[in-house]
């Protein structure tokens, strides 16, 4: 589990099921990430179990310290074909706009920079996304390439460990 001043960040289960589909069923999330079906959402939240059973990390539930609410999923996620670990964030839009996915996604990469010690950490964003590019770029993230993900353009964004300013 990974805290901050605010939030905290827990491995995802399959009882997140209902949860998963409810965050990504809002058009304006969705926008990017795509909705899922309770099927759909059953099968990515095994994905993310395995990952964290063989590279012991993957995505993590995002909760108010406050009160527990789950409002957001923000961790890390192995792209095979590209040999890549990728820093994700998605928030449900009533947290938008209060630092929540700033804040999660620092802690997410001290995480993955520290203990984990990986060399770099990508943010595969799609065109249009320029709330999430905000994010990545006050991050430190720079542009690396032009890639397309899940059959859409984005701009794949990366921040190396030599260049990220430890906390």
């Amino acid at each position: 589990m990974i805290t901050t001043k605010r939030l905290r960040l827990r491995p995802l289960t399959d009882a997140d099921t209902d949860w998963w589909v409810q965050l990504h069923a809002d058009n304006k999330v969705n926008r990017f990430v795509g909705g899922y079906t309770n099927q759909q959402a059953a099968a990515r939240l095994r994905d993310i179990h395995r990952q964290w059973t063989r590279r012991g990390h993957g995505l993590c539930a995002v909760e108010l310290k406050s009160t527990g609410l789950a409002m957001g999923r923000c961790g890390l996620n192995w792209w095979e074909q590209f040999g890549e670990t990728e820093i994700g964030w998605t928030f449900a839009r009533t947290h938008w706009g209060r630092g929540y996915a700033t804040e999660a996604a620092q802690a997410v990469l001290t995480w993955g920079f520290g203990p984990l010690r990986l060399e770099r950490i990508t943010a595969m964003i799609h065109h249009g996304n320029t709330a999430s590019a905000a994010v990545a770029q006050r991050l430190g993230f720079a542009p690396l390439r032009e890639d397309t993900v899940l059959g859409r353009p984005c701009t794949v964004y990366a921040l190396d460990r030599d260049d990220f300013p430890s906390p």
